[in-house]
């Protein structure tokens, strides 16, 4: 009797040990992922990576020596109507010869509401054109426009 009473235990102690093993693993992934790769400045992807990355951390003047004069010039002043988005993720890019549209999903949160803070996530694009060798933003999505050092228009 002692012996079929001792399976049981055995078979437990062996679900319950797989669990926290399963565990440890999932904790070691989520805390040794690190920081994204960064990607090549001399790919439009990589521009986008840098230009995000300033405007998410207020490094403005950065995110403006990304953009094309054009760019500059149009710029309305949408990033101080209210936070930066937390993250942009890469979709895809379609390079030609001197023109890039980098395809991203742009995700960003809100004050929080009676169930905690909100999220959105939203696809948009970004415009490149290639000016002397060197990728520049044309068109940005709104809540990734730079408007450091131009004049915002009304």
């Amino acid at each position: 009797m002692n012996a079929a009473a001792g399976k049981p235990d055995r078979i437990l102690l062996v679900i319950v040990s797989a669990i926290a093993l399963l565990v440890i693993v999932a904790l070691a992934v989520v805390f040794t992922r690190g920081e994204p790769e960064v990607l090549d400045e001399s790919t439009p992807q990589g521009v986008v990576q840098r230009y995000s990355t300033a405007v998410i951390e207020g490094d403005m003047a950065t995110a403006s020596s990304y953009l094309t004069e054009a760019a500059s010039s149009l710029c309305r002043g949408y990033q101080e109507s209210g936070p930066p988005p937390t993250r942009v993720v890469l979709i895809s890019t379609t390079e030609r010869d001197n023109t890039a549209v980098v395809r991203v999903s742009v995700v960003g949160s809100g004050p929080g509401g009676p169930f905690g803070p909100s999220e959105y996530e939203m696809e948009d694009r970004f415009s490149l054109v290639k000016t002397e060798g060197r990728w520049l933003v044309d068109q940005a999505p709104y809540q990734l426009l730079s408007c450091a050092g131009s004049s915002v228009k009304p």
